[in-house]
């Protein structure tokens, strides 16, 4: 990839590089401005809901294959536990991750069955099928140093940012009309969860400066941002054929 070669002196310099491909990728994609535009329809809108829900609900997998993959070293595993346990809301069935996305998915697709453990019945799409097994496939085979910027800078860096975006969208007065979208799952994750996520992985990733180890930080990080980019962009593909 061309952007791997680019001149990375600083973890700064990497921070910056991977959100240059977010804004360009996702931010200015094809899914969120069309989303803040308010230019899909309810049924559109459904679709999205149906397939985050199954894109959301396999994250405890790729934490805990990232878990797997470090080295088992406290500064390793303990961020990326940390976020697992957010995931299963610190211990409060209540503040279940799953539970909390209910609410969003049965304000968009009120007619569809979901069962005790928040699965809509349901098939899952192309884009968010292969948007978690790619992100899986990677963590098998990353090293300790790759699996934690997958983690930190391949998503957390920017969740914050894309939820946040996708939370304002989804208030729009065009897919309010019939009934409204709760959106307490995105704004959450936009003002508490995110941010804090994404500081734990730093706090550890930091230490890693040498020229070397920010280029292998970077291709980590870019690859799975890339990812997410081609996710929203195939979702937006089948959200249209709705």
């Amino acid at each position: 990839m061309q952007e791997t070669m680019m001149e990375l002196r600083t973890y700064q310099d990497v921070e910056r590089a991977v959100m240059e491909q977010v804004e360009t990728h996702i931010v200015r994609g094809r899914f969120l401005q069309a989303l803040g535009a308010g230019t899909f329809t309810p049924a559109q809108i459904r679709e999205f809901a149906l397939q985050y829900g199954y894109y959301s609900r396999n994250f405890p997998r790729v934490l805990g294959a990232a878990v797997a993959a470090v080295e088992p070293l406290d500064r390793w595993w303990v961020p990326l536990v940390d976020n697992l346990w957010d995931e299963a809301g610190r211990g409060n069935p209540k503040g279940l991750h799953s539970r909390m996305y209910r609410t969003f998915l049965e304000s968009a697709a009120p007619d569809v069955e979901i069962n005790d453990e928040h699965v809509p019945k349901y098939p899952v799409g192309a884009a968010t099928k292969r948007a978690v097994d790619a992100f899986l496939d990677y963590l098998r085979s990353a090293t300790t140093l790759e699996a934690m910027a997958a983690v930190g800078l391949g998503s957390e860096l920017f969740a914050g940012l894309v939820m946040g975006l996708i939370g304002e969208g989804l208030r729009h007065p065009n897919y309010n009309v019939a009934r409204k979208l709760n959106v307490g799952f995105w704004m959450a994750h936009a003002d508490m969860h995110e941010p804090r996520h994404y500081q734990l992985c730093r706090d550890v990733l930091v230490d890693f400066q040498e020229p070397e180890q920010l280029q292998a930080i970077y291709r980590a990080g870019v690859t799975i941002a890339l990812s997410e980019a081609a996710f929203y962009d195939g979702l937006y593909d089948e959200m249209m054929g709705k």
